[in-house]
């Protein structure tokens, strides 16, 4: 007979297959949280997700309404004495557009290559399934789990999360835990155990400009009427300078540099700037303020990206249009110390100096939250780091991940917790493009190690 210590284990591989076929159908549900017209699809993966909580052995599973997208809360506190876990991930995912580059159909789950294709896949329903996956295998084969789980998933990361921000903000006693788990990160290099320790805060923002009153023919009024595309263009080209120095006024005030611990890891992982320029980039060269190495760049700076720039006339065909408004999306991924809310007002208050003449311009704010950096010195990140090794037989490294995943920010300002960050995707996943992928070996490796974690936090092991 298996011991309490490996019968969850021996569950777990006994059981890989179905574990997968399940989640392929949750990958089959379009949980798309920006469009509207996927909204049911939504829902029906909260209630997928809440039919399993319940089915595994959980108590309180409740898809819980908001006025966006549902959450799903569930527990099991039957482990006295031990500590507490506040497990988060969610299920809604990004639009699968382009579809035309998909090899195989967004929301029809394929197997090539030892790897699981779909949108969703690694972010996050294949990592969701891990957390429950390995809850299963520790209820089935030992009647219960060796600490207390709580789990709140939401179905709105992909759009910003207010509504699971607010619930937190609301909700403290019922969230009461000793330290969050979050499986939505990925490893550094394949077969290299990672724990994410830092991400980059965000201001996401849209500027709306108006130019004339109405869409202007160019021949008649081309030369006089002003164009909000070439205003908006103006103000982008004035955010930051060639070599990648954003240039809104105070943006570097309160920026926290990396530790020189920090550094000299960040140099010892396998990280060469061909080897990521030709096979994640895919571009002629790397950007950005060239007297940081890239790591740093990507992780420890802030920084200013446009992500789109809709209106005007953009359909097949020609038409000279003088339009009445455009739009553009930019974000700033901030550094710890950098207030959200005060590089807001830096920033709007910048936009309405460079704007130009003859356009108006308003500016929404999609989502914003603060960088985050978690201690390596914590007892769950050392437990996290000891089971990583169980299951990869290597040594854990700690990395930082330019992204941003606000829900971190929440538990420790509103709850007091540290996170940790066990994500088992891989650079090369494609999250939030086509193709994306999940390794499967990794599906089945990131279930051992909540098992093991969870069993050295319980004194199992």
């Amino acid at each position: 007979m298996a011991s309490v210590v490996d019968a969850p284990v021996t569950y777990a591989r006994e059981n890989q297959q179905r574990f997968l076929n399940e989640l392929k159908d949750l990958l089959r549900i379009p949980s798309v949280s920006t469009l509207e017209e996927h909204k049911p699809d939504v829902r029906r993966a909260a209630e997928f997700v809440a039919a399993e909580l319940g089915r595994i052995g959980f108590e309180h599973v409740e898809v819980i309404p908001t006025k966006g997208h549902p959450l799903v809360y569930a527990d099991w506190l039957h482990a006295s004495g031990k500590p507490t876990a506040l497990c988060y991930a969610h299920y809604d995912v990004q639009p699968p557009d382009p579809l035309e580059e998909w090899l195989s159909p967004p929301f029809e789950p394929t197997e090539r290559n030892h790897n699981i294709y779909a949108r969703g896949a690694v972010d996050d329903k294949g990592q969701l399934w891990m957390q429950l996956k390995a809850f299963e295998a520790m209820m089935k084969s030992n009647g219960g789990m060796p600490i207390n789980v709580k789990v709140l998933i939401e179905g709105e990361e992909e759009v910003g999360g207010e509504s699971i921000s607010a619930y937190v903000s609301q909700h403290k006693d019922r969230l009461k835990a000793d330290f969050a788990l979050i499986t939505d990160t990925e490893l550094f290099a394949p077969n290299l155990p990672t724990l994410c320790v830092g991400l980059r805060g965000l201001v996401y923002t849209e500027l709306e400009a108006v130019g004339p009153k109405i869409d202007l023919h160019s021949g008649m009024y081309g030369g006089a009427a002003p164009n909000p595309f070439f205003g908006l263009i103006e103000i982008i080209s004035k955010l930051k300078d060639a070599k990648g120095k954003v240039l809104i006024p105070g943006f570097y005030d309160r920026v926290k540099a990396p530790t020189k611990d920090e550094l000299k890891a960040w140099k010892r992982l396998p990280f060469k700037d061909k080897e990521f320029l030709k096979n994640e980039v895919g571009s002629t060269t790397l950007t950005g303020e060239p007297k940081y190495p890239t790591l740093y760049r990507l992780w420890a700076r802030p920084t200013v990206e446009v992500h789109g720039m809709p209106g005007g006339f953009t359909a097949v065909g020609a038409k000279t249009v003088i339009p009445s408004k455009a739009a553009a999306k930019v974000s700033m991924r901030l550094v710890p110390d950098q207030d959200p809310d005060d590089i807001l007002k830096k920033y709007e208050k910048y936009i309405k100096k460079i704007t130009p003449k003859g356009i108006q311009v308003k500016i929404k704010v999609h989502s914003k939250g603060p960088a985050s950096v978690v201690s390596t010195d914590s007892k769950y990140i050392k437990a996290a780091t000891e089971a990583m090794h169980d299951v990869f037989k290597k040594d854990t490294v700690f990395i930082r991940s330019g992204g941003s995943i606000p829900i971190v920010s929440d538990f420790a300002n509103e709850l007091k917790i540290p996170s940790v960050m066990m994500g088992m995707g891989l650079p090369d996943d494609n999250l939030h493009a086509p193709n994306e992928k999940f390794h499967i070996p990794n599906f089945y490796r990131g279930i051992e190690s909540i098992i093991r974690f969870f069993q050295r936090l319980g004194g199992e092991k």
